[in-house]
Protein backbone atom coordinates (compact mmCIF):
# COMPACT_ATOMS: atom_id res chain seq x y z
CA UNK A 1 0.00 0.00 0.00
CA UNK A 2 2.83 2.35 0.90
CA UNK A 3 4.44 1.68 -2.47
CA UNK A 4 1.18 2.55 -4.26
CA UNK A 5 0.80 5.79 -2.30
CA UNK A 6 4.42 6.65 -2.97
CA UNK A 7 3.90 6.02 -6.67
CA UNK A 8 0.81 8.25 -6.74
CA UNK A 9 2.70 10.97 -4.86
CA UNK A 10 5.56 10.68 -7.33
CA UNK A 11 3.25 11.01 -10.32
CA UNK A 12 1.55 14.01 -8.71
CA UNK A 13 4.92 15.66 -8.12
CA UNK A 14 5.94 15.05 -11.74
CA UNK A 15 2.63 16.55 -12.91
CA UNK A 16 3.13 19.64 -10.75
CA UNK A 17 6.75 20.17 -11.81
CA UNK A 18 6.38 19.24 -15.48
CA UNK A 19 6.61 22.40 -17.66
CA UNK A 20 3.28 23.62 -18.98
CA UNK A 21 2.71 23.95 -22.72
CA UNK A 22 1.58 27.58 -22.29
CA UNK A 23 3.03 30.76 -20.83
CA UNK A 24 -0.15 32.02 -19.16
CA UNK A 25 -0.80 35.55 -17.97
CA UNK A 26 -3.38 36.96 -15.59
CA UNK A 27 -6.59 38.29 -17.07
CA UNK A 28 -9.67 39.45 -15.17
CA UNK A 29 -12.76 38.99 -17.36
CA UNK A 30 -15.75 41.23 -16.83
CA UNK A 31 -18.75 39.55 -15.26
CA UNK A 32 -20.75 37.82 -17.97
CA UNK A 33 -24.11 39.47 -18.72
CA UNK A 34 -25.59 36.03 -19.31
CA UNK A 35 -28.37 35.20 -21.76
CA UNK A 36 -30.87 37.75 -20.51
CA UNK A 37 -32.20 41.04 -21.84
CA UNK A 38 -31.04 41.53 -25.43
CA UNK A 39 -29.57 38.00 -25.37
CA UNK A 40 -32.69 36.35 -23.90
CA UNK A 41 -33.07 32.66 -24.65
CA UNK A 42 -35.53 31.20 -27.14
CA UNK A 43 -35.74 28.03 -29.23
CA UNK A 44 -35.81 29.52 -32.73
CA UNK A 45 -32.87 27.43 -33.97
CA UNK A 46 -34.87 24.27 -33.33
CA UNK A 47 -36.97 25.30 -36.36
CA UNK A 48 -33.92 25.04 -38.63
CA UNK A 49 -33.39 22.50 -41.41
CA UNK A 50 -30.49 20.13 -40.82
CA UNK A 51 -28.44 19.11 -43.88
CA UNK A 52 -26.51 16.09 -42.61
CA UNK A 53 -23.12 15.39 -44.17
CA UNK A 54 -22.76 11.99 -45.79
CA UNK A 55 -19.12 11.83 -44.67
CA UNK A 56 -16.78 13.96 -42.60
CA UNK A 57 -17.51 16.70 -40.09
CA UNK A 58 -16.76 20.27 -39.15
CA UNK A 59 -17.90 22.58 -41.99
CA UNK A 60 -16.56 25.56 -40.02
CA UNK A 61 -17.71 28.11 -42.61
CA UNK A 62 -20.27 27.91 -45.39
CA UNK A 63 -20.48 29.60 -48.81
CA UNK A 64 -23.22 29.46 -51.45
CA UNK A 65 -22.51 29.95 -55.16
CA UNK A 66 -24.66 31.56 -57.84
CA UNK A 67 -26.39 28.26 -58.55
CA UNK A 68 -27.40 27.80 -54.93
CA UNK A 69 -24.88 25.03 -54.29
CA UNK A 70 -23.53 24.90 -50.73
CA UNK A 71 -19.84 24.58 -49.81
CA UNK A 72 -18.17 23.71 -46.51
CA UNK A 73 -14.58 22.97 -45.48
CA UNK A 74 -13.99 19.86 -43.37
CA UNK A 75 -11.40 18.60 -40.88
CA UNK A 76 -9.81 16.27 -43.43
CA UNK A 77 -8.97 19.09 -45.85
CA UNK A 78 -11.91 18.48 -48.19
CA UNK A 79 -14.22 21.22 -49.35
CA UNK A 80 -17.54 19.57 -50.03
CA UNK A 81 -20.24 20.84 -52.35
CA UNK A 82 -23.88 19.90 -52.01
CA UNK A 83 -26.93 20.65 -54.10
CA UNK A 84 -29.37 23.28 -52.89
CA UNK A 85 -31.62 20.60 -51.39
CA UNK A 86 -28.66 18.83 -49.76
CA UNK A 87 -29.36 15.48 -51.40
CA UNK A 88 -26.34 15.40 -53.71
CA UNK A 89 -22.96 15.79 -52.01
CA UNK A 90 -19.50 15.60 -53.53
CA UNK A 91 -15.92 16.62 -52.88
CA UNK A 92 -15.20 19.85 -54.74
CA UNK A 93 -11.47 19.89 -53.90
CA UNK A 94 -9.12 18.60 -51.22
CA UNK A 95 -6.45 20.90 -49.79
CA UNK A 96 -3.75 18.37 -48.99
CA UNK A 97 -2.43 18.91 -45.47
CA UNK A 98 -4.86 21.78 -44.99
CA UNK A 99 -7.79 22.66 -42.80
CA UNK A 100 -10.14 25.02 -44.70
CA UNK A 101 -11.92 27.49 -42.43
CA UNK A 102 -13.28 30.79 -43.82
CA UNK A 103 -14.86 30.63 -47.30
CA UNK A 104 -15.93 33.44 -49.62
CA UNK A 105 -16.51 33.74 -53.37
CA UNK A 106 -14.82 36.61 -55.20
CA UNK A 107 -16.18 38.53 -58.21
CA UNK A 108 -14.69 35.97 -60.62
CA UNK A 109 -16.36 33.00 -58.85
CA UNK A 110 -13.10 31.83 -57.34
CA UNK A 111 -13.61 30.35 -53.88
CA UNK A 112 -11.21 32.18 -51.57
CA UNK A 113 -10.29 30.06 -48.56
CA UNK A 114 -8.69 30.93 -45.25
CA UNK A 115 -6.87 27.65 -44.67
CA UNK A 116 -5.51 27.27 -41.16
CA UNK A 117 -2.18 25.84 -42.37
CA UNK A 118 -1.76 27.10 -45.93
CA UNK A 119 -2.80 30.77 -45.70
CA UNK A 120 -5.15 32.44 -48.16
CA UNK A 121 -5.90 30.04 -51.02
CA UNK A 122 -7.78 30.80 -54.25
CA UNK A 123 -9.67 27.90 -55.85
CA UNK A 124 -10.89 28.40 -59.40
CA UNK A 125 -14.31 27.15 -60.57
CA UNK A 126 -12.49 24.14 -62.07
CA UNK A 127 -10.69 23.35 -58.80
CA UNK A 128 -7.21 24.77 -59.45
CA UNK A 129 -5.56 25.90 -56.20
CA UNK A 130 -3.27 28.93 -55.76
CA UNK A 131 -1.80 30.13 -52.46
CA UNK A 132 -2.12 33.93 -52.50
CA UNK A 133 -0.32 34.77 -49.26
CA UNK A 134 1.05 32.83 -46.28
CA UNK A 135 3.41 35.23 -44.45
CA UNK A 136 3.84 38.86 -43.51
CA UNK A 137 6.99 40.57 -42.31
CA UNK A 138 8.76 37.26 -41.86
CA UNK A 139 5.98 35.91 -39.63
CA UNK A 140 4.21 32.94 -41.22
CA UNK A 141 0.50 32.58 -40.65
CA UNK A 142 0.06 29.88 -38.02
CA UNK A 143 -3.73 29.95 -37.95
CA UNK A 144 -5.38 31.67 -40.94
CA UNK A 145 -8.98 31.84 -39.84
CA UNK A 146 -11.58 33.96 -41.63
CA UNK A 147 -11.92 36.50 -44.45
CA UNK A 148 -14.14 38.96 -46.27
CA UNK A 149 -13.65 40.47 -49.72
CA UNK A 150 -14.10 44.15 -50.59
CA UNK A 151 -15.58 45.52 -53.81
CA UNK A 152 -12.08 46.37 -55.05
CA UNK A 153 -10.99 42.74 -54.58
CA UNK A 154 -8.92 43.25 -51.43
CA UNK A 155 -9.11 40.30 -49.06
CA UNK A 156 -9.34 41.16 -45.36
CA UNK A 157 -8.44 38.22 -43.16
CA UNK A 158 -7.37 37.11 -39.70
CA UNK A 159 -4.44 35.12 -38.39
CA UNK A 160 -5.92 33.88 -35.12
CA UNK A 161 -2.56 33.10 -33.55
CA UNK A 162 1.06 33.25 -34.63
CA UNK A 163 1.99 30.80 -31.85
CA UNK A 164 -0.63 28.06 -31.84
CA UNK A 165 -2.09 26.15 -34.80
CA UNK A 166 -5.73 25.13 -35.22
CA UNK A 167 -5.75 21.92 -33.12
CA UNK A 168 -4.34 23.90 -30.17
CA UNK A 169 -6.78 26.80 -30.23
CA UNK A 170 -7.77 26.17 -26.61
CA UNK A 171 -4.16 26.72 -25.51
CA UNK A 172 -4.21 30.19 -27.05
CA UNK A 173 -7.48 31.07 -25.33
CA UNK A 174 -6.26 29.79 -21.95
CA UNK A 175 -2.85 31.45 -22.21
CA UNK A 176 -4.60 34.82 -22.80
CA UNK A 177 -1.79 36.51 -24.68
CA UNK A 178 -2.36 38.60 -27.85
CA UNK A 179 -1.00 36.44 -30.68
CA UNK A 180 -3.53 37.42 -33.37
CA UNK A 181 -3.58 39.98 -36.18
CA UNK A 182 -5.80 41.52 -38.85
CA UNK A 183 -4.35 41.68 -42.36
CA UNK A 184 -5.31 42.59 -45.91
CA UNK A 185 -4.10 41.10 -49.19
CA UNK A 186 -4.33 43.11 -52.43
CA UNK A 187 -4.52 40.82 -55.50
CA UNK A 188 -3.67 43.79 -57.73
CA UNK A 189 -0.23 44.22 -56.16
CA UNK A 190 0.35 40.85 -54.49
CA UNK A 191 1.13 42.71 -51.27
CA UNK A 192 -0.02 41.80 -47.77
CA UNK A 193 -0.42 44.54 -45.16
CA UNK A 194 -0.97 44.17 -41.43
CA UNK A 195 -3.70 46.44 -40.07
CA UNK A 196 -3.81 45.36 -36.41
CA UNK A 197 -1.46 43.31 -34.27
CA UNK A 198 -1.70 41.97 -30.71
CA UNK A 199 -5.26 40.74 -30.96
CA UNK A 200 -6.65 38.15 -28.57
CA UNK A 201 -7.41 35.25 -30.92
CA UNK A 202 -8.38 37.12 -34.09
CA UNK A 203 -11.30 35.27 -35.61
CA UNK A 204 -14.33 36.26 -37.75
CA UNK A 205 -14.06 39.06 -40.35
CA UNK A 206 -16.81 41.24 -41.85
CA UNK A 207 -16.86 44.46 -43.87
CA UNK A 208 -19.60 47.04 -43.35
CA UNK A 209 -22.04 47.75 -46.19
CA UNK A 210 -20.21 50.83 -47.46
CA UNK A 211 -16.82 49.36 -46.44
CA UNK A 212 -15.94 52.21 -44.12
CA UNK A 213 -14.85 49.70 -41.46
CA UNK A 214 -14.01 46.04 -41.01
CA UNK A 215 -14.86 43.95 -37.96
CA UNK A 216 -12.64 41.31 -36.39
CA UNK A 217 -13.76 39.09 -33.53
CA UNK A 218 -11.41 38.77 -30.55
CA UNK A 219 -12.59 35.43 -29.24
CA UNK A 220 -10.22 35.54 -26.26
CA UNK A 221 -11.72 38.80 -24.98
CA UNK A 222 -15.44 38.17 -25.69
CA UNK A 223 -15.58 41.21 -27.98
CA UNK A 224 -15.74 42.45 -31.54
CA UNK A 225 -13.18 45.07 -32.63
CA UNK A 226 -13.75 47.60 -35.40
CA UNK A 227 -10.96 48.89 -37.66
CA UNK A 228 -11.80 52.05 -39.61
CA UNK A 229 -10.93 52.10 -43.31
CA UNK A 230 -12.41 55.47 -44.29
CA UNK A 231 -13.18 58.88 -42.80
CA UNK A 232 -11.58 60.79 -39.95
CA UNK A 233 -10.95 57.60 -37.96
CA UNK A 234 -9.25 55.74 -40.82
CA UNK A 235 -6.34 53.67 -39.53
CA UNK A 236 -7.66 53.52 -35.95
CA UNK A 237 -9.64 50.89 -34.08
CA UNK A 238 -12.22 50.74 -31.32
CA UNK A 239 -14.53 48.23 -29.65
CA UNK A 240 -17.71 47.48 -31.61
CA UNK A 241 -19.38 45.33 -28.92
CA UNK A 242 -17.87 44.11 -25.66
CA UNK A 243 -18.45 41.61 -22.84
CA UNK A 244 -20.42 39.10 -24.85
CA UNK A 245 -22.01 36.16 -22.96
CA UNK A 246 -20.16 33.68 -25.17
CA UNK A 247 -17.14 33.20 -27.42
CA UNK A 248 -17.53 35.17 -30.68
CA UNK A 249 -16.37 33.11 -33.64
CA UNK A 250 -17.54 33.91 -37.18
CA UNK A 251 -19.15 37.17 -38.24
CA UNK A 252 -20.57 38.20 -41.60
CA UNK A 253 -22.45 41.07 -43.21
CA UNK A 254 -26.08 40.42 -44.07
CA UNK A 255 -28.67 42.77 -45.51
CA UNK A 256 -29.94 46.12 -44.21
CA UNK A 257 -26.76 46.77 -42.24
CA UNK A 258 -27.09 43.60 -40.17
CA UNK A 259 -24.06 41.66 -38.96
CA UNK A 260 -24.53 37.98 -38.13
CA UNK A 261 -22.45 36.78 -35.18
CA UNK A 262 -21.87 33.10 -34.41
CA UNK A 263 -21.31 32.08 -30.79
CA UNK A 264 -20.19 28.43 -30.60
CA UNK A 265 -20.34 28.24 -26.82
CA UNK A 266 -21.38 30.30 -23.81
CA UNK A 267 -18.54 31.45 -21.61
CA UNK A 268 -17.21 28.72 -19.34
CA UNK A 269 -17.43 29.94 -15.71
CA UNK A 270 -14.55 27.65 -14.70
CA UNK A 271 -12.21 29.40 -17.13
CA UNK A 272 -13.42 32.88 -16.19
CA UNK A 273 -12.57 32.08 -12.57
CA UNK A 274 -9.19 30.59 -13.53
CA UNK A 275 -8.05 33.45 -15.79
CA UNK A 276 -6.70 35.71 -13.00
CA UNK A 277 -4.36 32.89 -11.88
CA UNK A 278 -1.67 31.95 -14.44
CA UNK A 279 -0.37 29.10 -12.28
CA UNK A 280 -3.83 27.53 -12.18
CA UNK A 281 -4.24 27.78 -15.95
CA UNK A 282 -0.87 26.12 -16.46
CA UNK A 283 -1.99 23.24 -14.24
CA UNK A 284 -5.26 22.95 -16.18
CA UNK A 285 -3.55 22.42 -19.54
CA UNK A 286 -1.51 19.59 -18.05
CA UNK A 287 -4.70 17.66 -17.29
CA UNK A 288 -5.98 15.07 -19.75
CA UNK A 289 -8.13 16.79 -22.36
CA UNK A 290 -11.35 15.21 -21.08
CA UNK A 291 -10.74 16.88 -17.69
CA UNK A 292 -10.15 20.37 -19.09
CA UNK A 293 -12.91 23.00 -19.43
CA UNK A 294 -14.82 22.41 -22.65
CA UNK A 295 -17.37 24.09 -24.87
CA UNK A 296 -20.94 24.12 -23.59
CA UNK A 297 -23.36 22.50 -26.03
CA UNK A 298 -25.72 25.26 -27.11
CA UNK A 299 -26.66 26.94 -30.39
CA UNK A 300 -26.42 30.74 -30.47
CA UNK A 301 -26.67 33.27 -33.32
CA UNK A 302 -26.83 37.04 -32.77
CA UNK A 303 -27.99 39.74 -35.19
CA UNK A 304 -26.17 43.06 -34.66
CA UNK A 305 -26.84 46.50 -36.12
CA UNK A 306 -24.12 48.58 -37.80
CA UNK A 307 -23.70 50.40 -34.47
CA UNK A 308 -23.15 47.20 -32.49
CA UNK A 309 -26.62 46.97 -30.94
CA UNK A 310 -28.23 43.55 -30.50
CA UNK A 311 -31.24 43.28 -32.84
CA UNK A 312 -32.27 39.67 -32.26
CA UNK A 313 -30.92 36.33 -31.08
CA UNK A 314 -31.57 32.73 -32.14
CA UNK A 315 -30.98 29.82 -29.77
CA UNK A 316 -31.07 26.08 -29.33
CA UNK A 317 -30.72 26.09 -25.55
CA UNK A 318 -29.69 22.45 -25.12
CA UNK A 319 -27.90 22.05 -28.44
CA UNK A 320 -30.01 19.03 -29.31
CA UNK A 321 -30.32 20.08 -32.97
CA UNK A 322 -27.94 23.01 -33.52
CA UNK A 323 -24.66 23.43 -31.64
CA UNK A 324 -21.09 24.73 -31.94
CA UNK A 325 -22.16 27.38 -34.47
CA UNK A 326 -18.98 28.95 -35.86
CA UNK A 327 -20.31 30.85 -38.89
CA UNK A 328 -23.47 32.45 -40.23
CA UNK A 329 -24.03 33.47 -43.85
CA UNK A 330 -27.17 35.16 -45.12
CA UNK A 331 -28.42 34.42 -48.63
CA UNK A 332 -31.72 36.14 -49.32
CA UNK A 333 -34.10 35.20 -46.51
CA UNK A 334 -32.03 32.21 -45.41
CA UNK A 335 -29.23 31.80 -42.89
CA UNK A 336 -26.62 29.07 -43.43
CA UNK A 337 -24.80 27.98 -40.27
CA UNK A 338 -21.44 26.22 -40.15
CA UNK A 339 -19.88 24.33 -37.26
CA UNK A 340 -16.34 23.46 -36.21
CA UNK A 341 -17.37 20.00 -35.02
CA UNK A 342 -20.90 19.05 -36.10
CA UNK A 343 -21.45 16.72 -39.09
CA UNK A 344 -24.01 19.08 -40.60
CA UNK A 345 -24.83 22.39 -42.23
CA UNK A 346 -27.88 24.17 -40.85
CA UNK A 347 -30.34 26.29 -42.82
CA UNK A 348 -32.87 28.67 -41.26
CA UNK A 349 -35.50 30.86 -42.90
CA UNK A 350 -35.76 34.30 -41.32
CA UNK A 351 -38.28 37.12 -41.61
Amino acid sequence: MKKILAGIAGLLLIWLLWPASIDAVSYQPSVSPGFVGDFALNEELKKAEILTLKSGAGPEDVAVDGEGRIYGGLHDGRIIRMSADGTHQETFVTIEGGRPLGLHFDASDNLIVADSYKGIVSISPTGEQTVLTSTHGGRPFMFTDDLDIAADGKIYFSDASDKYSQPDFMLDLIEARPHGRLLVFDPATGETEMLLDDLYFANGIALSDDEDFVLVNETGRYRVTRYWLKGEKAGTSDVFIDNLPGFPDGISAGTDGTFWLAIPSPRNPVMDKAHPNPWLKELIVKLPEFMQPAAIKQGVVVALSETGAVKHTYHDTDGSAVYMVTSVEQVGDTLYLGSLTAPQIVRLKIK
